[in-house]
């Protein structure tokens, strides 16, 4: 299958493109960056906002998979007006496009963390009150409308994955995207780790290359629907800390603010309705994940201790 990978490039996205080549796909990456990864893959440089550009990109693919998020929670709170037009406009252009072009299965990365905002119960299926809090999971859930439009007015045929917490190798460590990233870098730096609140809020965490696992999974079927990616098990923030602690066999250094206004409590999913279909399950643990990823971190600044 010829494949495009919006934001192949990226973190999730990166992952998703070995899988796939793993798995014998032809795959084509969009990117805003050159690639600096060793891939067999076609690579288009460009924006996501430039319709000419993927217009071209999407000439003779069979399917889209789209990863590319121009913001995270805390960016998007910022600044919602660039998250609505970067993200939502850009994916409605998407659509528009595979239509023109005759692209009809599409895999779209949501968000399992943001679009249920705090749920009345966990662990929440498909099928719960979608609330979210925040403009990030807002425009998320956004663009999961008009995937529906296109599937329902314009013969789009696509898969919607909410992962929940990603984490691994790859993932930005600079404080802006993912708690375990962010905090394994601290302690490689020696720095403290601000955390929003008292730390008692749970989050549902999924290793990246399991995530990467269930789009190839989506591909090499033909159904089509919403599915959460989790694991199933909530950890709360100190609880994460403290795993971190035993991993790395340094303190945490913990430096407590104020609660932000646009993280959920608690949110963990129940993945039981992709495990059916897809014959998927994760298969990398949270302590398995985080050494693997503390690992790879160590590398990055040219260290090997533990």
């Amino acid at each position: 299958m010829n494949v495009l990978v919006l934001g192949g490039h990226g973190f999730i996205g990166s992952h998703i493109v070995e899988a796939l080549i793993n798995a014998g796909h032809a795959i084509r990456v969009f990117a805003r960056n050159p690639a600096d990864f060793q891939y067999n893959a076609e690579w288009f440089v460009g924006d996501f906002l430039d319709k000419g550009k993927l217009s071209e990109a999407l000439i003779g693919m069979d399917a889209v998979v789209h990863c590319v998020s121009t913001t995270v929670p805390a960016t998007s709170a910022s600044d919602p007006v660039y998250d609505i037009e970067s993200n939502l406009v850009g994916t409605v252009e998407l659509l528009q496009l595979m239509q023109n072009q005759e692209v009809s299965r599409l895999v779209y990365l949501s968000s399992g963390g943001t679009v249920y905002g705090n749920p009345i119960s966990t662990p929440v299926r498909e099928d719960s009150l979608l609330s979210p809090i925040s403009s990030y999971g807002a425009v998320k859930l956004a663009i999961e409308k008009f995937i529906e439009i296109a599937r329902v007015n314009w013969n789009i045929k696509p898969v919607i994955l909410r992962p929940s917490n990603p984490f691994g190798e790859r993932q930005g460590h600079k404080g802006v995207q993912g708690l375990i990233s962010t905090v394994l870098n601290n302690v490689i730096c020696g720095k403290p780790t601000v955390i929003y609140g008292d730390g008692s809020a749970v989050r549902d965490y999924i290793y990246v290359k399991d995530v990467a696992e269930l789009v190839c999974k989506v591909l090499e079927s033909n159904k089509c629907g919403v599915f959460n990616a989790g694991s199933g098990v909530g950890y709360d923030i100190n609880q994460i800390l403290d795993l971190i602690e035993d991993i790395s066999g340094q303190a945490v250094q913990r430096k407590y603010k104020e609660a932000r206004g646009f993280d959920v409590k608690e949110i963990v999913l129940d993945s039981t309705s992709a495990k059916v279909n897809f014959d998927w399950e994760p298969s990398v643990s949270l302590v398995s994940g985080i050494n693997k990823q503390f690992d790879w971190l160590k590398r990055q600044y040219g260290r090997s201790d533990r």
